[in-house]
């Protein structure tokens, strides 16, 4: 089945028909007409026959891949991605290509992995119907049979220490903690609730420099006082400005913060012209509130913006010991929390007779295809975790505490392991593995409604294909296993991520060629270290390197990144596309609503190139593909999936 049929298939609302002629809508069951025709082999190995309402003809679905097809599937015929339990390969011997250069404990590939074969055999589409929600069959967010043109020197496997749900149990709760502990400092000290995501982004800022051991939480890290903490809780001091519609609420807003700088003032040790000044322009401020004449909400907000240049020095001298105090007791308290951690995973390795302190192995000085991030450290016997299916949810549990995904994100994951992962042929620690990696991300994410999910908010499908296409990228910079597009990426974690594709952090991954899509979280410190990163890499190599970044347009203030980016002498192009033009897919999309999957961005979006000479010649953004590109925004994820649109800051993928 091509993927133009396929695409047919899943806008035609198809229903699965029942012996009786009734439509229903949960799993495809196979009509008692076609139960004598069709093999018992090809039940066995999951597929069964179905009815297209619509087109008026039969289709065939596997419930074990969530693929579906035109033709009968032939055994034996179909790649690891159309079957990935291998219930239906049957490869002949010496079916196997070599690894030669492929790098480090790169798998072997089957021919059939490489190439379709027989008449029924199929690349498996971009677009595949996995699921089947109110007669509609949904599309996935990902090909993963794009091959990557990444090319590095070969390295040696990472000493992080390897997962286990225990370790991770404990790392979660003592997280969780430390976001208590936050709360309360900003509540004790400063009387406001923490700014929103401001601990997310101090995760990621701190990540920046940290050398600490632990893949989460920051232990060494120079300086201690974090500036994208003490700058957020400051922006708050001395109340939270909020986004202002109407003029009541900003006349509101004015008064509230008079009497908070007020307030504040008098309570701290400030000196004498700070008072003075404060206290005047307060005072000054409640003798204009209470004139009776017909100010407008401009005029309201103007006087806010004046109040704030005078007394917001005054106020942020008196309250920079305290947030200084904030940041330096969290990091402080994560320290902690990095040995406790370590000491309970190096006892538990123990246990298991895994030492940390093994010789690497010898790795030759060579250039390879980039291949996912292998751990140094064997796996230690893993427990058992329990999986059930709530309708199109999958459930692990481990100890009572539960992780969720979408049926067709845990497949997706099922592939990606089976690509990646070299150690666990028979699956038997893919359950502990997937538990880990999601119960990592649900743990930096928070516990907020909506709170995190800007931090993996992705390109749409069409976007990516336009990328791929126009421009060679078969790799992302900055992703997850749940986000990702192609099977080869960087993201946060290469300790639960590499089972699943991952090539590590990207600070820590240096290639030298290739084409690259960028869409960091946006994080000031982290886009400036990774501007920084781009232009050492493209001063180091002479092969066709080529980066194509996409951040927001913020002009006020101008972003460091972006300014550095503009002035780049490797930039090559550089387009803008519209704010609420132009949409992302949430970072929730692997548990989310359908009506959430998809958001119009509220920022326009800075779309720079940066390449080398080489990559340049080879990957140049001419007029033509740059259309492309643009056309590619035009298609909307949500007009396919018959929702409605929402807005939203959009905070780009996760990173480390």
């Amino acid at each position: 089945m091509t993927s133009e049929n396929h695409g047919t298939l899943k806008g035609d609302a198809a229903l699965v028909m029942s012996p009786s002629g009734s439509s229903s809508q949960g799993q495809p069951h196979l009509p008692s007409t076609m139960m004598n025709l069709f093999p018992d082999e090809l039940i066995q190995a999951g597929w069964s026959k179905c009815w297209s309402k619509r087109e008026n003809r039969p289709y065939y679905f596997n419930r074990f891949t969530n693929q579906s097809l035109w033709e009968m599937p032939v055994l034996g015929q179909h790649d690891v991605i159309s079957d990935p339990l291998g219930l239906n390969a049957a490869p002949a011997s010496g079916d196997v290509v070599s690894d030669t250069g492929l790098g480090n404990g790169q798998r072997k590939r089957r021919l059939s992995e490489e190439t379709p074969q027989g008449p029924n055999s199929f690349k498996r589409p971009k677009y595949v119907a996995v699921t089947q929600s109110c007669g509609v069959l949904d599309r996935v967010y990902w090909d993963l049979d794009v091959q990557t043109n990444a090319v590095i020197r070969e390295r040696a496997p990472a000493d992080y220490l390897p997962p286990h749900p225990e370790i991770e149990l404990q790392r979660a709760q003592l997280t969780t903690k430390l976001r208590q502990h936050y709360h309360e400092l900003c509540n004790q000290r400063e009387g406001i609730e923490p700014p929103r995501e401001s601990f997310n982004r101090w995760l990621l800022e701190r990540k920046v420099v940290d050398k600490g051991c632990d893949p989460l939480l920051p232990s060494d890290c120079d300086p201690v006082i974090s500036p994208s903490m003490f700058r957020e809780v400051m922006n708050d001091i001395p109340i939270r400005l909020s986004r202002i519609k109407y003029k009541e609420e900003a006349r509101k807003l004015l008064f509230k913060y008079a009497e908070a700088a007020k307030k504040m003032i008098d309570s701290r040790n400030a000196t004498p012209e700070s008072r003075k000044v404060v206290k005047w322009n307060v005072e000054d401020t409640m003798n204009w509130l209470r004139k009776d004449h017909s100010a407008s909400k401009e005029d309201y907000m103007d006087r806010l913006e004046h109040l704030r240049k005078q007394c917001g020095p005054h106020v942020a001298a008196v309250a920079k010991d305290s947030i200084e105090g904030i940041c330096t007791k969290i990091y402080h308290i994560s320290a902690e929390y990095v040995r406790r951690i370590r000491q309970a995973h190096l006892n538990l390795l123990k246990d298991c007779n895994i030492t940390d302190g093994a010789e690497a192995p010898e790795v030759q000085d060579r250039l390879v295809y980039c291949y996912p991030i292998r751990l140094a450290l064997p796996s230690p016997p893993q427990p058992r975790v329990e999986l059930h299916f709530e309708n199109e949810i999958a459930c692990l549990r481990y100890k009572g505490e539960m992780v969720k995904v979408n049926r067709n994100y845990f497949s997706k994951l099922e592939l990606l392991y089976r690509y990646s992962c070299i150690d666990d042929p028979r699956f038997e620690k893919f359950l502990s593995r997937v538990w880990c990696l999601i119960k990592r991300y649900q743990v930096m994410f928070g516990s907020g409604v909506n709170e995190g999910t800007g931090l993996q908010g992705a390109l749409p499908v069409p976007v990516f294909e336009a990328l791929h296409k126009q421009f060679g990228v078969s790799f992302e910079c900055f992703a997850s296993p749940l986000n990702c597009y192609f099977k080869q990426f960087c993201s946060a974690f290469p300790d639960t991520d590499g089972f699943f594709g991952s090539r590590g952090p990207f600070l820590s991954f240096s290639p030298v060629s290739g084409s690259f899509e960028a869409n960091p979280p946006f994080c000031e410190e982290l886009m400036d270290a990774m501007v920084t990163h781009f232009e050492e890499l493209l001063e180091r190599s002479s092969e066709p390197l080529s980066f194509i970044i996409f951040v927001p347009e913020w002009r006020d203030p101008p972003t460091p990144a972006l300014i550095r980016m503009e002035s780049s002498p490797f930039r090559r192009h550089q387009l803008t596309v519209s704010a609420f033009e132009h949409e992302y897919r949430s970072g929730s999309q692997h548990i989310c609503k359908r009506e959430d999957m998809y958001y119009k961005a509220v920022h326009s979006t800075a779309v720079i190139f940066l390449q080398n000479a080489a990559g340049f010649a080879k990957w140049e953004p001419t007029p033509e593909r740059v259309q492309e590109l643009l056309g590619a925004y035009r298609i909307s994820g949500r007009a396919a999936l018959g929702t409605e649109p929402t807005t939203k800051d959009h905070c780009g993928l996760l990173y480390l």
